[in-house]
């Protein structure tokens, strides 16, 4: 039996105004199991929304012992698949983004992947959350951005962006994330999101260099839903509680209202 608790509760918050906070972790730095607990332990004890798992260059087979890792924790946050390809799929997670990048015109990333997981998805239990994934030009080359070898939306064009989301909308994906990519040097601008939410009516999932509070409540106040953090975070761990910690506050005083 397919759960669909994760799709219940994005478009719940989505509906009530809530925001969200997902921590994206790359397998590819759990060697160090000590610090990698650390950071899991920081995100439930802060009460973070979701773990997205993955990355565009994987050198390492270690994602399903990632899921593992947080999973033997005994957390109920759900942990979501962020593939870059089809080998990132496992099938321990409870969910995954089945990304389709619509900002590109790599045939490969917007349908090619997804016929080849397609059948292990089929006989799985993941919650499979169709996705139109939009690449936004970050002011440098991302691992997205190489690895995927497609251009990046410019970041001052949002009737561009628009017309993306508006056209992944139409062919029935469910869900949308604007992306800087890793370590980007920008995040996505304020009227790219802006012009995103107001023109598109499903959850919008929103990351790339978001380093700071003031860039995760920017992406929020533009209509955000959910706030993606994951380099910023492994430089400044604090990071993750000052943001969760603003998140409860908000969504707090929604139910006081």
């Amino acid at each position: 039996m397919r759960n669909n608790f994760i799709s219940q509760k994005l478009k719940h918050n989505f509906l009530t105004g809530r925001k969200s906070v997902a921590l994206l972790v790359d397998p590819d730095k759990i060697n160090n199991e000590s610090s990698f607990n650390s950071l899991i332990s920081l995100a439930i004890t802060s009460h973070v929304d979701f773990f997205f798992i993955g990355g565009s260059l994987l050198l390492a087979d270690n994602i399903h012992r990632c899921v593992s890792l947080i999973k033997d924790s005994g957390t109920t946050i759900p942990v979501v698949l962020f593939p870059g390809n089809s080998i990132q799929v496992v099938d321990n997670a409870d969910g995954i983004l089945f990304l389709s990048l619509i900002s590109g015109r790599n045939p490969d990333l917007l349908i090619g992947q997804h016929v080849i997981s397609s059948p292990f998805l089929a006989k799985s239990s993941l919650e499979v959350l169709p996705t139109g994934y939009m690449l936004v030009d970050s002011g440098k080359i991302t691992s997205v951005n190489y690895m995927s070898q497609t251009v990046p939306l410019p970041n001052n064009k949002p009737g561009l962006a628009i017309a993306t989301a508006l056209a992944g909308t139409f062919l029935g994906l469910q869900y949308l994330f604007l992306d800087g990519g890793s370590g980007a040097k920008n995040p996505v601008s304020p009227k790219i999101i802006t012009g995103v939410k107001e023109n598109t009516s499903c959850p919008l999932i929103v990351g790339g260099g978001i380093d700071s509070l003031t860039k995760a409540k920017l992406a929020w106040e533009s209509g955000a839903d959910v706030v993606v953090l994951g380099n910023g975070v492994e430089k400044n761990p604090s990071l993750l509680a000052e943001v969760l910690s603003f998140a409860h506050m908000y969504n707090l005083s929604l139910n006081v209202n």
